[in-house]
């Protein structure tokens, strides 16, 4: 059945874009420069969008990106993402700088800052200054040792997991706040609650977990041969010879690691420990807006800057045929309210097949993450989520606890009354 909404806005829309003008953006000083090696990373290769170089952000750059996003967002309180590549590759004093740019044009609006770190640059200085400056450091952790190690290494090839460990223990010693990104990937999966245990133990109490399911491409020699031995590139899926990159994690198992994780959850850590996933399915159960962008209905709202000024619509989708344009060409505001970045935002839902539109839980998934969706439907529909079946598992799984959590919420009464009710419950 063709979908006869594809070029319609609804009046939730119309709302969204004719009110306030409030996003986020996830800046990228240092494009895709890195110290590691990360096999399933999707930022690595961008640096041939630049020739092949990885430049990094100059201070009159970082000067425009700050002043222009500040002033384009209408709400009191902006939050300055910053990401990479690795971030801390560009040493303390560029943060500096950025905090310095940040209270010269706030005005009377609040500031807040994020970094997304591999944690193996951490030092004593970059942890009292995180501290200082309330920044949330975001630390990329993928569960025990043979877990982190089997795709995280270093360029060199030697793994990082104790230096990881090191990080995590000079934040904890300076008081940084702090919360752990983990990939979901072949090697994770049958352990999710081990996983979690693990990650638990490390002092945090907010947990990110990111599904990895790519498509790579290998080089080719000068003969035509395919190099498989060279690093592969991860590609779009609609690229000719790509195939699923070995790393992806299969749709039940995705399904099984949640499934896992939030049986132990719901009987010991509600309102204790928080799971992205987790959250974002009680806010969509109750009609609430999601944290995590992946399960909104719309996106749009969580653009990228590039180290040159350059915007995309979205981290997993920096490709040239996606940039918006440059916001030390055009207003930052001009950009993000461009019909390009608009379109960008409904196809979201427009793009999806019918099956999803009539799926008992496409309130709960919203299609998750456009990046996911490269299969076909029963009837050869394209754009459904390669994760679909893991998703349909979860969420008809954690149904009676979310209608609880739901109720709860409904008198005023915190979800982590649904403890002792889960309890009783027969684990399946």
């Amino acid at each position: 059945m063709a979908n006869t909404f594809k070029d319609t806005i609804t009046f939730g829309d119309a709302e969204r874009l004719a009110g306030p003008m409030q996003f986020n953006i996830m800046f990228k000083p240092a494009g895709s420069l890195c110290n590691l090696d990360c096999s399933y990373c999707y930022y690595l290769d961008k640096a041939a969008i630049y020739g092949g170089r990885e430049p990094v952000m100059s201070y009159d750059v970082l000067e425009t990106c700050i002043r222009e996003y500040i002033q384009a967002n209408d709400v009191k309180d902006v939050t300055f993402n910053w990401h990479g590549g690795e971030p801390l590759i560009l040493g303390l004093d560029f943060y500096r700088k950025a905090v310095e740019l940040e209270l010269k044009y706030c005005g009377d609006k609040r500031i807040h800052n994020t970094i997304q770190t591999n944690g193996t640059l951490m030092t004593p200085d970059f942890a009292a200054f995180f501290k200082d400056n309330a920044f949330l450091v975001g630390i990329s952790l993928d569960g025990p040792r043979d877990i982190h190690d089997k795709y995280r290494r270093d360029k060199g090839g030697a793994p990082t997991f104790d230096k990881v460990l090191q990080a995590i223990d000079i934040m904890y010693r300076y008081g940084v706040e702090y919360n752990i990104m983990s990939t979901v990937n072949k090697e994770s999966e049958g352990r999710g609650l081990e996983v979690y245990s693990f990650l638990k133990q490390l002092g945090t109490r907010f947990f990110q977990f990111m599904p990895v399911v790519e498509h790579v491409r290998f080089p080719l020699s000068d003969a035509g041969k395919i190099q498989k031995k060279a690093r592969p590139y991860i590609v779009d899926p609609a690229t000719e010879g790509a195939s699923i990159a070995p790393w992806s994690v299969r749709p039940r198992a995705f399904g099984g690691f949640l499934c896992d994780i939030f049986d132990y959850w719901v009987r010991n850590d509600v309102g204790r420990c928080f799971v992205n996933q987790f959250d974002s399915a009680l806010a969509n159960w109750c009609g609430a807006q999601p944290g995590t962008c992946a399960y909104a209905e719309t996106c749009g709202g969580n653009s990228v800057i590039e180290h040159n000024g350059d915007l995309y619509p979205c981290d997993h989708f920096v490709y040239q045929g996606y940039k918006v344009g440059n916001v030390t060409e055009t207003p930052l505001r001009e950009l993000m309210g461009s019909a390009l970045q608009a379109r960008f935002g409904i196809d979201k839902r427009n793009g999806l097949p019918y099956k999803c539109m009539k799926c008992q839980y496409f309130f709960a998934c919203h299609g998750e993450c456009p990046k996911h969706r490269f299969n076909k439907t029963e009837s050869g529909e394209t754009g459904l989520n390669a994760l679909c079946e893991g998703y349909r598992m979860f969420f008809s799984h954690i149904a009676p606890y979310m209608d609880k959590m739901k109720e709860l919420l409904l008198r005023k009464e915190a979800p982590a009354g649904v403890i002792p009710w889960a309890r009783l419950r027969p684990l399946k």
